[in-house]
């Protein structure tokens, strides 16, 4: 379902659900749009339907050898030694890697793109210096001629540890006895750093109005705590790559990546090289979500190459991708709202701590300045900590620290509602935030669609269709912003009219036929003349990477002002043909054609005829755009309704209903819009379900593989309806939003609250398994009792 809503108005009720229609208007009201708006069958389909199309583990080159790497069996120890002696001499062995290949890297911040780095943490989790963190933190690595000659190699290399004590909890890695993992960390916040070593590596506090006051007039309070756990982002294809160095100190690196720019990066900032010696070459990528950004074997194979001087191969196990590849963090929160009877929220306070793993950088401040961003509260406080801990060093997994702080925050507000004996939904209209509504992080919010979001969850017909026996409803809310930042794009017209698109942000999504939409709108060609690719390091201009909802938003807005400078060219090469001025001519529906008949009697020219005579008129037309486009423009809003049933003898929890209401500005391409909706909901749900990551007292992972880690099938869940709603985005030509991420901010807590109605026992700690479900009846039957 989808319908567009001017900005501030409420669009439809109930009444006005019915089927779809393609015309949509532009942006900015005009006529109705010819490929925006389309459903055209992506490029990519059929190479991707057939196996035609090449990832990383399908690439091979001649001589290659097969890397693999050692990595460690404890959660936190010291590297006494390494012997690689044996290992070197086995024949078939070509190189072999440890730390000491590798420059020293300084732990001084940095950034990459536009947000901080530190490669000094990205070198020593990528080979371990000193100290192994975590249970799977490489050590070492070899090249073979076979993978077994580099599997036997890796049991030939002798390295003695001192066994140090581990820490995998955040709160307890918190506490002053805590095992220390870096003895040179010190806590940073408020414009101080301590002076002892400690596991806390950041603190951060976003604060608006005055909290204690606003708590003090409050006539309800809720205050709860509330824990999840670390997850996986589930990717089904591992991290792959080829890498291959030349006797002229360059490398070529194919690999399956969400940034290739962010490859060479790494690369050249870990490994001492130049920048200009390193090209990158994107492949297929068979899902990310956030974890395929910061590349962790990509330089091992580039190392191995380099010493070997034959290209080298590298595909991570599934094991390996659990054990070391990079997760969500788990967390522990403490939520206090308070809110006047007429329903208005007058005060919020949370505290999120989160895990960063072995390394700091757990996503604290987008956990805690994201948790009260969906409402209008004129007094909030959000704290934030980012905690060390021996498990691998978090990585990106869609909206990262936003699900586990709104899992907490609006599990409160439908506590409040509750007390209130208000309608959850009505409750959140009151506090809604709108135009102009500043939150705990500062920036206010521009033209939004939360009230639209809102509006239409509350008459749709799930939300009042009824419930059996058993059965429970839930339903919260979640915003994420648009991240902006730099982008390329080149737009060449072939000889016959046709043209090549090629971008620089490798295709997670369906982007590429995104980005080829608005091109064809612009252009006023049919999508099918365009060829969108995604381009290597060497052939289209920095782009950051593929990630915070930002492709369609930023990258589209290089597409968009190439494919303007095609048209502006393209006019001119008319009217020097025509002999006119070229501000009389125009370009309507894919043709010049002179703007009145004072201009000159001329048939209109196309595209095609304009593109035949380019030898005549200046030579081929051919535009490379770079942008950088703004940061915290165009949030998405959306609210989740789950419905389920809770099986009281087992705890099985079956999903009966789901539904995906999101402001996604403008669906450029409405399938791979449903389809993002459709695929954070699912993700969501197992968070909230079935997923965990489960390590044993020794700090080992015991579920490294998908029959342990359970992600939701098909059969698991219901059809997820979805409505669009469309307030566009004033930062975009076509009022594009990202909605990659606001999807998977509200499943767990409406899966979470679902389940919470239907047993009657507020649950606070994720997922909710069916063990710890039949926990809580049995807890609630035995205080019944008592």
């Amino acid at each position: 379902m989808r319908y567009d809503a001017k900005p501030g108005a409420v669009a439809i009720a109930a009444a006005a659900f019915v089927n779809e229609g393609e015309a949509k208007m532009d942006a900015s009201g005009g006529a109705e749009l010819k490929s925006v708006g389309k459903r055209p069958i992506r490029p990519d389909g059929w190479d991707k339907v057939t196996g035609r199309a090449e990832f990383g583990a399908d690439l091979s080159a001649p001589g290659m050898l097969v890397g693999r790497i050692l990595r460690s069996p404890h959660a936190h120890a010291r590297i006494k030694s390494i012997d690689t002696s044996k290992a070197e001499a086995l024949p078939g062995v070509k190189s072999v890697v440890t730390a000491a290949d590798m420059p020293v890297v300084s732990w001084e911040p940095d950034v990459m793109g536009y947000v901080p780095a530190n490669y000094g943490h990205i070198s020593e989790n990528t080979i371990a210096r000193d100290k192994v963190l975590y249970d799977g933190h490489a050590i070492a690595a070899v090249a073979a001629t076979s993978a077994r000659i580099a599997e036997k190699a890796l049991g030939l290399i002798k390295v003695e540890y001192e066994i140090l004590p581990h820490v995998l909890d955040v709160s307890e890695a918190m506490r002053p006895d805590a095992p220390i993992l870096h003895e040179r960390l010190r806590t940073e916040g408020l414009g101080k750093k301590t002076r002892k070593a400690s596991n806390t590596a950041l603190r951060v506090e976003y604060s608006i109005g005055d909290v204690d006051a606003g708590f003090a007039k409050a006539d309800v309070i809720v205050e709860r705590t509330f824990r999840t756990k670390p997850v996986h982002q589930g990717y089904i294809e591992p991290q792959a790559v080829l890498a291959s160095a030349s006797h002229d100190g360059h490398v070529d690196i194919w690999c399956s990546t969400q940034s290739q720019f962010v490859v060479r990066t790494v690369c050249s900032k870990i490994l001492g090289m130049k920048t200009s010696q390193i090209r990158v070459y994107p492949t297929e990528i068979g899902g990310g979500f956030g974890g395929k950004i910061i590349p962790l074997i990509e330089p091992v194979a580039a190392l191995l190459s380099r010493k070997s001087g034959r290209p080298v191969k590298m595909v991570a196990s599934r094991e390996e991708v659990f054990r070391a590849m990079g997760n969500a963090p788990g967390s522990h929160s403490k939520v206090r709202m308070g809110a006047m009877r007429d329903g208005r929220i007058v005060a919020a306070d949370i505290e999120v701590k989160l895990q960063a793993g072995a390394y700091p950088g757990a996503p604290i401040q987008s956990g805690a300045g994201r948790a009260f961003g969906f409402y209008y509260i004129e007094n909030a406080r959000a704290v934030g900590y980012d905690v060390v801990v021996n498990q691998p060093k978090t990585s990106a997994y869609r909206a990262p620290g936003a699900p586990c702080a709104l899992f907490a925050v609006e599990s409160v507000v439908d506590d409040l509602a509750k007390k209130l004996e208000m309608d959850p939904l009505e409750l959140r209209i009151i506090n809604e935030a709108r135009e102009g509504t500043s939150t705990v992080m500062g920036p206010p919010f521009n033209v939004i669609g939360c009230d639209e979001v809102l509006r239409t969850a509350k008459a749709h017909p799930h939300y009042s269709a009824p419930l059996k026996k058993g059965q429970g409803r839930g339903v919260a809310c979640g915003f994420w912003f648009n991240s902006g930042g730099e982008s390329s794009a080149t737009l060449t017209i072939n000889e016959d009219g046709t043209a090549a698109l090629v971008s620089g942000s490798p295709d997670l999504s369906g982007t590429r036929i995104s980005l080829a939409q608005m091109a064809a709108e612009e252009l006023g060609i049919d999508v099918s003349l365009i060829t969108p690719t995604v381009g290597d390091t060497g052939s289209v201009g920095y782009t950051f990477l593929t990630g915070g909802s930002r492709v369609t938003f930023a990258t589209g807005i290089a597409v968009v002002e190439a494919s303007r400078d095609v048209v502006r060219q393209a006019c001119e090469r008319a009217a020097k043909q025509w002999d006119i001025p070229a501000e009389a001519v125009k370009w309507e529906d894919g043709h010049a054609l002179p703007v009145s008949p004072n201009a000159g009697d001329f048939p209109p020219m196309s595209l095609a005829e304009i593109a035949a005579s380019t030898t005549k008129t200046g030579g081929p037309i051919a535009v490379s755009k770079s942008v950088d486009a703004p940061h915290l423009v165009g949030p998405g809003f959306g609210t989740h309704i789950c419905d389920v049933d809770v099986d009281r003898d087992t705890g099985r929890v079956t999903v009966l209903r789901y539904t995906v209401v999101q402001d996604v500005g403008r669906a450029i391409h409405p399938s791979y819009v449903e389809g993002q909706l459709q695929g954070g909901a699912s993700q969501g749900i197992g968070w909230a379900l079935n997923e965990e990551m489960f390590h044993g007292a020794d700090g080992r992972l015991q579920n490294a593989g998908f029959l342990d880690y359970r992600i939701p099938l098909t059969s698991d869940l219901p059809m997820i309806d979805t409505a669009l709603v469309e307030v566009p985005n004033i930062h975009h030509p076509y009022g594009v939003r990202g909605v990659g991420e606001t999807a998977i901010c509200p499943p767990a807590a409406a899966v979470a609250l679902a389940v919470s109605n239907a047993i009657g026992i507020r649950m606070t700690e994720l997922p909710l398994s069916p063990t710890r479900i039949l926990a809580a009846l049995k807890a609630k039957d035995a205080n019944g009792a008592g």
